[in-house]
């Protein structure tokens, strides 16, 4: 069965920065286009990035570009999500997955 296992996630000051990691099974990850969501304490789920079966093509919602980089490692089976120049409105559950599946999350929190 599918399988996502994110990690990486932590408390971090405003500015600082994160690598998620995203660890998957069950299913042909190298030819499987995938996305990161995130959750905000009281609000729905969002989609903030997504890549292609290559690196060659990512997208990323408006409030997130330039600062985070999602890449993939197919060898690896391993989705990633390189989060600098945090936000405390940053802060949420982020989890990777495609339709419709996705991981149980891991916690950003942006604090100082």
């Amino acid at each position: 069965q599918v399988q996502l296992v994110e990690s990486g996630g932590g408390q971090v000051q405003p500015g600082g920065s994160l690598r998620l990691s995203c660890v998957a099974s069950g299913f042909t990850f190298s030819t499987t286009p995938m996305r990161w969501l995130r959750q905000a304490p009281g609000q729905g789920l969002e989609w903030i990035a997504g890549i292609n079966t290559g690196d060659e093509n990512t997208f990323y919602k408006d409030s997130v570009k330039g600062r985070f980089t999602i890449s993939r490692d197919n060898a690896k089976n391993t989705l990633y999500l390189q989060l600098t120049e945090l936000k405390p409105e940053d802060t949420a559950v982020y989890f990777c997955g495609y339709l419709p599946f996705r991981g149980q999350g891991t916690q950003v929190t942006v604090s100082s």
